[in-house]
């Protein structure tokens, strides 16, 4: 047995001072084929360092190797050495054996420096040199799924498929493909893709996924079904609880959705999507302490997220706590772009606070996004008509009786506005 094999045994059995002892006389005494098929697999293993040692030692004595400069680049790539990687790569040339190897490990540094347009060009170069080889069909599949183009995505996995490879890179194709549909819409097909799939094979991604367009097709016993399976066998899968207490209040039983939300914020105490949906399910079981916990918990997670501000705002209009609100929305109101309903919080914040000056900008603010609403022209006409503020009264009872032309008491008082020359 070579010193390469004992090592790799001793590093099996956990015994790491024993390995690396061996390791040293392997790169002594073992021959280069023998050391070259150590490095593989140290690779594998996860010894970066201890690879990149070998590869460095036979490419001094084969300085000509290509595969060797690739083995090296993808190294370089894991440890984050952009410019060593390209400079192996670049030794690689057109002609070279190791020219189709090299492409694919280029597109992997370029992915991983988010320069996508050249990756895609490396693998579509390398596809054109081997249209048949299925790791380059692979990669492409791979490629089109990370940027969402699941149309292109699925052809790749397909033409494997239909290659009768169903498994490469220990990836299941059939769940690539099954979810490559529901990307794009396609739910139905992608649910029989997935119903294809083994029960012994279904890994926890592929429970996930299959929950999820399960809850897209409105299949909800399903859904919690297999997500309730997902979360027996993996609680730690916090992607579960979002999209089973989802479908848990799709299926009417809110209760439940509520404890699978906070049985999620105990896995994961910054998810801040979760915090925001046990406040909606709080609120619809009106425990509206927990509703502004939740809400307040999510908001100093991310301070930004204007989802959570308007429901919190929602929350102390709706139990008169104006000065709450506007304690609130003060550091919001000098941004661009906000959510509608908090210039229509801030109005009547400041209104129910007898800001009149701010109040009548935020309405004025508000108005265009709000003129299809009549709760808030409603309200944007008493308020205009209290400060005495003609003209924005007639525009927004203008706007209102549009909405609700049969109300007597607002034609009413247009009349009485166009009657007194107004």
């Amino acid at each position: 047995m070579s010193y390469s094999e004992q090592a790799l045994q001793k590093i099996e059995d956990g015994d790491i001072k024993e390995a690396n002892r061996l390791y040293a006389w392997a790169l002594r005494k073992d021959d280069d084929d023998t050391l070259n098929s150590f490095a593989e697999e140290l690779y594998g293993l996860g010894f970066d360092n201890k690879a990149k040692r070998i590869y460095e030692k036979l490419l001094e004595k084969y300085p000509d190797e290509d595969s060797l400069q690739v083995n090296l680049a993808d190294i370089e790539i894991g440890q984050g050495h952009t410019d060593e990687a390209l400079q192996h790569l670049a030794t690689v040339k057109p002609d070279s054996d190791a020219y189709l190897q090299s492409l694919l490990v280029a597109a992997d540094l370029y992915q991983t420096e988010e320069l996508y347009e050249v990756s895609e060009q490396k693998l579509l170069e390398a596809e054109k040199i081997a249209p048949d080889e299925q790791v380059v069909l692979f990669a492409l599949g791979e490629f089109y799924n990370m940027m969402q183009n699941y149309k292109k995505a699925a052809d790749y996995y397909l033409t494997l498929i239909k290659r009768g490879i169903l498994t490469l890179s220990s990836v299941d194709l059939v769940a690539r493909l099954a979810t490559a549909y529901a990307g794009m819409g396609k739910f139905e097909t992608s649910m029989a893709y997935f119903e294809q799939i083994k029960t012994v094979n279904k890994t926890p991604d592929i429970l996930f996924q299959q929950g999820f367009v399960y809850l897209q097709l409105k299949d909800y016993t399903n859904a919690i079904d297999l997500l309730t399976q997902l979360r027996e066998t993996n609680p730690d899968y916090v992607s579960l609880y979002s999209i089973l207490a989802t479908a848990q209040e799709k299926n009417g039983d809110i209760e439940a959705a509520y404890k699978t939300a906070q049985e999620g914020i105990g896995f994961d105490e910054f998810n801040e999507d979760l915090f925001s949906q046990a406040a909606e399910l709080a609120n619809q079981l009106q425990k509206y302490d927990d509703v502004e916990s939740y809400l307040k918990k999510a908001l100093k997670i991310n301070p930004e997220q204007m989802r959570t501000v308007v429901q919190l705002s929602n929350l102390y209009i709706s139990q008169q706590r104006y000065q709450d609100n506007y304690d609130l929305l003060q550091p919001y109101i000098e941004e661009n772009d906000l959510d509608p309903q908090i210039y229509w919080n801030i109005a009547v914040s400041d209104e129910k606070l007898e800001h009149f000056p701010e109040a009548k900008e935020a309405y004025q603010n508000a108005f265009p996004f709000f003129t299809n609403n009549a709760d808030f022209l409603h309200a944007a006409v008493y308020f205009f008509r209290q400060i005495g503020n003609t003209d924005w009264a007639i525009k927004s009872l203008k706007a209102y009786l549009n909405l609700v032309p049969d109300d007597s008491e607002f034609s009413l008082m247009l009349e009485d506005y166009e009657t007194n020359g107004f």
